[in-house]
């Protein structure tokens, strides 16, 4: 009987963990310039956390998108599902 409820609890785990989802963004960089209205941001989804076809999620592709040419802030959001799915999002503001 103990045998079967470890069995069932390590099961559990493994399902859970491969299940699992995340999300987390975090600041890479600040400048001294003021903070703008503007927000631009570049994403990059891959797989297995290594395959990223044509792929730009760069600082100069995320100012480029929202118009900013000086920078103030930069945070990189990185998500994955189920350990497959990959995403970096790099948000920079600024004006």
């Amino acid at each position: 009987m103990k045998k079967v409820k470890f069995s069932v609890i390590a099961a559990i785990a493994v399902v859970a963990t491969l299940m699992s989802s995340c999300s987390l963004t975090l600041p890479v960089t600040a400048t001294s310039n003021s903070v703008g209205s503007k927000v631009g941001r570049a994403k990059a989804n891959g797989f297995f956390g290594f395959i990223y076809l044509d792929a730009d999620a760069s600082i100069r592709a995320a100012a480029k998108q929202g118009g900013i040419t000086k920078i103030s802030t930069v945070d990189i959001k990185a998500s994955n599902f189920l350990n497959i799915l990959t995403s970096y999002e790099t948000i920079v503001t600024g004006e």
